[in-house]
């Protein structure tokens, strides 16, 4: 009984502490590609490209997709559902300011229901060098924002942020470009 007594005390715990807990996290990664930022720009408001540089698409080879409207354009919308790893959501093209920002809102399914705002900003750094930066941003309400407690997102996202942009870079920089 004293067992059950203690495992209910810090569930309760839990739950109160989540009361005063962060509820929202916003992380940020970049890189430098050597490209004019037109050229950047072109391939990363495609967002059938990601097929080739994002390392979450590229963790179920085989999931389904399906595209709704332009790709390139507001409102289209990108769709997967995948194994485990990838899980099931969608992205649209929420804003574009043309040469200079893509705002990107995604929306997860599965294993977790979610909303996270990723915006893509290209800055030029000289005629032939852009710098890509890439944001994601999210709240979790309350109870789910006691998972922040025990997730860092910071390094959990920001890796796979971090190996999508080189994944890019090395796409970009080897001529290799394939916007659809």
């Amino acid at each position: 009984m004293n067992i059950l007594l203690i495992i209910v005390s810090l569930i309760i715990l839990l739950f109160i502490i989540g009361l005063f807990s962060k509820k929202s996290y916003a992380i940020q990664r970049n890189i430098i590609i050597d490209k004019p930022k037109q050229d950047v720009f072109n391939y990363l408001k495609y967002l059938k490209n990601q097929d080739h540089y994002s390392k979450w698409v590229m963790t179920d080879p085989n999931m389904k997709k399906t595209f709704t409207g332009t790709d390139g354009t507001v409102g289209f919308i990108y769709a997967w559902d995948g194994n485990k790893k990838a899980g099931k959501g969608e992205q649209e093209i929420k804003n574009i300011v043309e040469g200079e920002k893509l705002d990107v809102e995604v929306r997860f399914i599965r294993p977790f229901a979610g909303l996270a705002q990723t915006p893509f900003t290209t800055t030029a750094l000289s005629p032939n060098q852009t710098k890509v930066t890439w944001g994601m941003s999210s709240t979790m309400k309350y109870p789910m924002n006691i998972m922040l407690l025990f997730m860092n997102m910071e390094k959990m996202l920001g890796r796979d942020m971090e190996i999508s942009l080189v994944n890019m870079k090395n796409i970009l920089e080897e001529g290799v470009i394939t916007s659809l």
